[in-house]
């Protein structure tokens, strides 16, 4: 005899992680936390980020993401707040039977501060779905530096990437208006070579970086835009700079946006979490 067919839905993750700070007498101060399903935040102790920030890191306990899964993380800062937020490690998405997994970032700055969004890479597998919306809002006078890197499989292990569907939505918003809005679609037909795909591209990141000033970091960003196996290009205009990225391999691309990243934080260190 056969056995009947397993007819009950499959085991989903869900996840949601959040943390408030704002500017007391006694310094920064955490306001709120959240922490529900597999998504966790940690604030490691110790100021690490741009002027002493603190860290914040997010981490998805149930060890990727594949169809169906959904995962939230959020940071509200107060007016002068100042922080640095990652993830634990790079985020997996895997073979998706059916429907995406959904990621949902939400980040608030209030007046005059600043936040440092600098996630680990994002490696999609095989067959994977995910659908994942970014959004920070920016307060008058505050600013953001925002990391989004994309690898495709992982070399190492001989795997390749023949169908995924990503739908990849970036926002930053300051003054009720939007000041970069970044949609992003990759399905089967981008992974070809040639100038209408990712032209043989296994990894891929964009950098983002808002507020006063930034447009003096052009120059000395585009000098250290060399790395083996990457191409990558920069531009700025009125109060934004932007870097685009394409690479062989994952490795190379974390080597290249370190070293963006030591240009545009002035020499402050990468959040403890990252390995170069």
């Amino acid at each position: 005899m056969f056995a009947a067919p397993i007819t009950e839905p499959m085991q989903r993750s869900r996840g949601e992680a959040s943390a408030a700070l704002c500017c007391g007498l006694a310094g920064l101060r955490l306001t709120g936390l959240r922490q529900q399903g597999s998504a966790k935040c940690i604030l490691p102790h110790g100021p690490n980020g741009r002027d002493g920030a603190p860290e914040i890191v997010f981490l998805n306990t149930s060890g990727g993401l594949t169809g169906g899964d959904t995962l939230s993380y959020a940071v509200q800062l107060g007016p002068r707040a100042r922080a640095v937020a990652t993830t634990q490690t790079a985020e997996r998405a895997y073979r998706s039977a059916e429907g995406a997994a959904r990621v949902r970032v939400t980040m608030d700055v209030g007046e005059g501060g600043w936040l440092d969004w600098l996630p680990q890479e994002t490696i999609l597998f095989d067959g994977s779905r995910l659908d994942r919306r970014t959004v920070i809002t920016l307060g008058p006078g505050a600013g953001c530096l925002l990391v989004e890197s994309v690898v495709l499989g992982r070399a190492a292990m001989g795997e390749t990437v023949r169908r995924l569907a990503l739908r990849d939505w970036r926002e930053i918003r300051q003054g009720g208006r939007p000041v970069m809005v970044e949609p992003l679609a990759l399905t089967d037909r981008a992974l070809v070579t040639g100038a209408a795909g990712l032209a043989g591209a296994r990894a891929f990141a964009s950098v983002a970086m808002i507020g006063q000033g930034v447009s003096d970091l052009l120059d000395p960003v585009r000098a250290v835009l060399d790395e083996p196996g990457v191409t990558a290009a920069a531009s700025a205009l009125d109060g934004r700079l932007m870097l685009r990225m394409l690479a062989s391999d994952g490795w190379p691309l974390r080597r290249q946006i370190a070293r963006c990243l030591a240009v545009l934080r002035r020499g402050q260190a990468l959040p403890r979490v990252w390995q170069i």
